[in-house]
């Protein structure tokens, strides 16, 4: 029988556990007694993850509470982390460099199980069989996360002004040309229009950068926000162009025009240039999203069987579309989950050209000087608003 009556001698006994728990690290034990994590899951990700149309089925399936936030800034979500919500989420949603080059290392993320997570990478699209090279750590020995949404994000045109043919060829020259000053916008995304205006400067942006490029990005970014129509978001963009207000926009893909695209807007084409300053003289820039278990010390075990749910066909193909942004999904590759996808939903998303897309895409990576490119193009952006 439980008595709720605490003796001196036991609570002494019992704050003494506690401390010896405390001295030790081992905070898990305590959280335990207090709190059963076995219903409850929490998420920090990209848009997508956090919709009733992916949480409510598991919600239901395991009687569990299940948070999401979403946010837009990979950075931002990893400084969550080191700032001691470690202890927060479950998993983590980012894109691809993030995990194996920096949340890894940094003991932010757990490894997952080989061989309970890696044959769903054999039935992804070929670019993901194993080994594939941002689900591992750097020893290739770890799998430290799940691969699913991706795409090219480079720039997006209205084709009825500019054909996807001249748009590939000039490719990042379209916004070196005096002639278009007042006829684009700039979507607001930090990182990605430092990655641009690297490629509009000449050179790759995922290197460290020399005092001459630097100057030249200087310029690059003063000029082209003095150029723009607006600067606004997805929903901005892809007005401007369905209006005619702008004719092509920077920064852009299948993720932000899909929307438009499936609304019929199909002459609003995301463009992957046919070359440009990446390693191998690739053009355009391609991201790809890596879901991780965090490290969390009581970290739910709802955490890997949510990995597993969204594997399955028919949820993958709901976070293709979840509501937002539509995207094509590693589990593709698997027939079971493509016959679901309709024609007008593949021409959304560019099916016909992902592939050669991808493959003149270089992969999102990490820039060394970010901040100080972040800071030039923030001045330049404030410059040219007369802020």
């Amino acid at each position: 029988m439980f008595t709720s009556k605490l003796s001196r001698r036991n609570f002494m006994q019992q704050s003494a556990l506690w401390a010896s728990a405390f001295a030790a690290g081992g905070t898990l034990g305590v959280r335990s007694a207090m709190a059963d994590r076995s219903k409850e899951l929490n998420i920090l990700c990209w848009e997508g993850y956090n919709s009733a149309q992916v949480l409510d089925p598991f919600r239901e399936s395991s009687g569990a509470t299940v948070k999401a936030e979403s946010l837009t800034n990979d950075p931002t979500m990893i400084n969550r982390l080191r700032a001691g919500e470690i202890n927060v989420w479950d998993l983590i949603n980012v894109n691809n460099p993030w995990a194996r080059e920096v949340m890894w290392p940094e003991k932010l993320i757990k490894p997952l199980d080989r061989a309970r997570f890696e044959p769903y990478y054999e039935k992804m699209l070929p670019a993901f069989k194993p080994p594939y090279k941002w689900a591992l750590d750097g020893s290739g020995q770890e799998l430290i996360g799940m691969a699913q949404r991706f795409g090219p994000y480079s720039f997006v045109v209205n084709t009825d002004k500019i054909s996807k043919e001249s748009a590939e060829d000039q490719g990042w020259d379209l916004w070196n040309d005096s002639a278009n000053a007042g006829k684009y916008g700039i979507l607001e995304s930090d990182d990605w229009n430092v990655f641009n205006l690297c490629c509009i400067a000449g050179f790759d942006p995922f290197k460290e950068h020399s005092d001459d490029e630097v100057a030249k990005f200087t310029d690059a970014a003063k000029r082209v926000f003095k150029g723009a129509k607006l600067v606004g978001d997805i929903a901005t963009m892809n007005q401007a162009l369905v209006s005619g207000e702008i004719d092509f926009h920077m920064t852009g893909g299948t993720y932000s025009v899909s929307p438009a695209r499936a609304d019929g807007a199909t002459n609003l084409r995301a463009i992957t240039p046919k070359k440009g300053p990446m390693a191998g003289g690739k053009g355009g820039i391609a991201w790809i999203e890596i879901t991780s278990v965090v490290n969390n010390p009581d970290v739910s075990p709802l955490a890997e069987q949510f990995l597993e749910y969204v594997q399955d066909p028919e949820m993958s193909h709901t976070v293709a579309f979840a509501e937002g942004t539509f995207n094509p999904v590693s589990q593709m590759g698997n027939p079971d989950c493509f016959k679901l996808f309709t024609k007008e939903e593949l021409d959304a998303i560019q099916w016909d050209t992902l592939e050669e897309e991808m493959a003149a895409s270089a992969e999102y990576d990490i820039v060394p000087d970010y901040d100080k490119l972040l800071d030039i193009m923030t001045s330049a952006k404030r410059e040219a608003s007369g802020g």
